[in-house]
């Protein structure tokens, strides 16, 4: 696993053995900022489950000015950290230990705002729904922000959002991309 573009391109990541944690393929983070320079300028990134950082950090390295990291799992906290010392980007980086709905309600609670925020949860769980939902109710998202989950064909979320509404999704083999922006706005 490497970094696909921008100051940090070409540095290998740490990553894990098994498929406990299953990072965004090279494939699938290159066509997803494919499409985000032509959206808009990010500065301040949310990365969920975070796992090996990849997405965060590829997005630090595309001019992202901040990337808040949350992953609950201690290895992962680990690797992150050494991906973010790797690529030189510690010092724009906060990582936090929390399951995302603990780190998503001291988030709100601090007035944060994301002009970025990416969803990768673990296949086969309601933990898509939760996430979405709580940065819905809790105005996470900046104004011209965008969401972007990534998830398998066959756990694609289709419910109700308070704040926030799908504008596009895409097919990568077996992966889903979900775009969604807050109010009503053209797809990406």
């Amino acid at each position: 696993m490497r970094i696909i573009g921008g100051t940090a391109k070409g540095r290998r990541l740490a990553s894990f053995r098994g498929m406990s944690i299953r990072p965004t393929t090279d494939k699938v983070r290159e066509a997803i900022f494919n499409i985000l320079p032509r959206l808009f300028a990010f500065k301040n990134v949310l990365d969920l489950f975070a796992g090996t950082g990849a997405i965060g950090i590829e997005a630090l390295s595309r001019g992202a000015a901040t990337a808040t990291f949350v992953d609950s799992e201690p290895k992962a906290v680990k690797i992150i950290k050494k991906n973010l010392d790797v690529c030189g980007f510690i010092d724009k980086a906060a990582i936090l230990a929390k399951d995302v709905e603990s780190a998503l309600n001291m988030l709100s609670k601090k007035g944060e705002k994301f002009d970025l925020i990416f969803i990768d949860p673990p296949y086969n769980t309601s933990l898509m729904g939760i996430a979405l939902n709580h940065i819905g109710n809790k105005g996470l998202l900046a104004a011209d922000g965008l969401i972007v989950v990534e998830s398998s064909k066959r756990m694609i979320w289709d419910g109700e959002l308070k704040g926030i509404e799908l504008t596009d999704r895409r097919r990568y083999g077996d992966t889903v991309v979900s775009f969604y922006k807050t109010g009503n706005r053209q797809n990406p």
